[in-house]
């Protein structure tokens, strides 16, 4: 055991006793023997405090003083954690018993590679992959994200097609795993973005680096989703809406971003166009509120991303690593040419080459 990496799985929870009831006996099953459970309280207000005490006194309890948002909430509750790897669980996942073997398996093995995700199965359909994270992450050239397994809102049916283990461009939140070393070199979570996409900026930021991101398909988790905001939320959709272009400005490279950004402007607004004529006058404004945040502050975002060049600079091991960046345009795929699954886009191809090779 004591040769074993010491791995610390820790929850992030807000107002999540119900989860945490439901999910983290799944949790404290794990085989992993070189093991600590942590959950990270972010100032809740239900009874998660005394719910851990009498009914899960295993499990370490880190209490943040406010509610600081994913990003923060963990940036702060990491401060106080040692550990080789750090898993990043969200309350709402169920595992499965030998699912952290896998994983540590493939870090050690592969040096080069920084962090980490398994598959990742929908808790209530449990034959088809979940959305947030699926079997890996992926980016296209205007930084949308999507994942092997799931292109905007078509999730499939996990049939084992994509069981192979590879390199990607992300790895979800809901399960991520990572070296502890990287994750504070690297300045953890960008608290500017409170909630979702602040793992893909994660990831971005460390494959500039010239490290590697992995799916291993081999350990499987189920997540339920919404566990904080449900989809289709105007507040999720602004969130997404706004911390994509910020990490966009943070990350790209100059000679794309100069004419992919405007392009991307131009797509958000007929994505909001279409959420008005749709009746969805709600995620319209989400989208509006969205720019014009960004916008306002833009040099804001312009002084961050030169921090971010900096610190990539000074923290590369090795050449931009861009397996996983695809090198089309997502939307023209799915809505022109009607590609509803990752099976159908040139990605995978291109990434069995670059193995191959």
């Amino acid at each position: 055991m004591s040769n074993l990496p010491r791995v610390a799985v820790v929850i992030l929870s807000w107002n999540g006793a119900s989860y945490l009831r439901e999910f983290l006996p799944s949790v404290l099953k794990s085989s992993y023997p070189n093991l600590e459970i942590i959950v990270a309280d972010n100032h809740s207000d239900d009874d998660t405090a005394m719910l851990l005490k009498e009914s899960f006194p295993q499990v370490r309890l880190i209490q943040n003083a406010a509610n600081l948002g994913f990003a923060a909430g963990y940036n702060k509750a990491l401060e106080a954690v040692e550990a080789d790897y750090y898993v990043l669980l969200n309350q709402d996942v169920e595992v499965e018993a030998g699912w952290i073997e896998p994983m540590v398996e493939a870090l050690e093995k592969n040096p080069g590679a920084a962090a980490a995700q398994p598959k990742i199965k929908a808790y209530k359909e449990r034959k088809c992959f979940e959305y947030a994270g699926a079997a890996g992450g992926f980016l296209d050239l205007l930084a949308y994200p999507f994942c092997r397994g799931r292109l905007f809102d078509v999730v499939e049916e996990d049939r084992g097609q994509y069981d192979e283990s590879m390199e990607i461009f992300w790895a979800s939140g809901a399960a991520l795993f990572i070296r502890s070393a990287v994750w504070h070199q690297f300045g953890g979570l960008d608290p500017v973005l409170f909630a979702h996409m602040e793992e893909i900026d994660l990831c971005w930021r460390i494959k500039r680096a010239g490290y590697a991101v992995l799916a291993v398909p081999a350990s499987v988790v189920y997540h339920l989703g919404g566990g904080s905001l449900p989809m289709g939320h105007p507040r999720k959709t602004y969130l997404n809406f706004r911390n994509n272009l910020i990490i966009q400005i943070k990350n790209e490279k100059a000679g794309r971003l100069i004419w992919a950004y405007p392009l991307r402007l131009v797509l958000d607004g007929v994505a909001a166009l279409r959420e008005l004529l749709q009746g969805h006058g709600a995620d319209f404004r989400a989208i509006a509120r969205a720019h014009f945040y960004v916008h306002l502050r833009y040099l804001k975002w312009l002084a961050a991303r030169r921090r971010t060049q900096r610190m990539i600079r000074q923290k590369r091991v090795a050449p931009d690593n861009e397996r996983g960046r695809y090198s089309g345009i997502l939307i023209f795929d799915f809505f022109i040419r009607k590609r509803k699954y990752f099976s159908q886009l040139p990605v995978q191809a291109k990434e069995r080459e670059e193995k191959a090779s």
